[in-house]
């Protein structure tokens, strides 16, 4: 078991970045929270729950209904995973050596 817990962010599983890309898999996973359990900050405390402050304001703009009808919000246990993604690399020498795209036919590279 990890000392951090997965991102909340509603879409953090969804944005298409290097640390977040798995090539031997093809996915787009989530991040780890900003901060690990064991942090003891009265500043920034919502960063054992959120790997950034876009994550937590998307979380914000989802969950707010549910937070004033006092609903309860379901706690993301698991890394969430986007499938159907490849790294390939740049013809040009401009804009980085690889970038990662999405593949319209996944099971077709499998």
């Amino acid at each position: 078991m990890p000392n951090k817990h997965f991102c909340q962010g509603p879409t953090c599983h969804e944005q298409v970045t290097q640390d977040r890309f798995l090539k031997s898999r093809g996915v787009v996973r989530g991040r780890y929270a900003y901060l690990p359990l064991s942090h003891q900050s009265e500043y920034y405390g919502r960063g054992k729950y959120f790997c950034s402050t876009r994550c937590e304001g998307e979380w914000l703009d989802e969950q707010m209904e549910n937070i004033e009808q006092g609903r309860p919000i379901e706690f993301i246990r698991h890394r969430r995973e986007s499938k159907g993604y490849v790294k390939v690399k740049n013809e040009d020498r401009w804009g980085g050596q690889y970038r990662i795209e999405r593949v319209d036919n996944w099971q077709a590279i499998v």
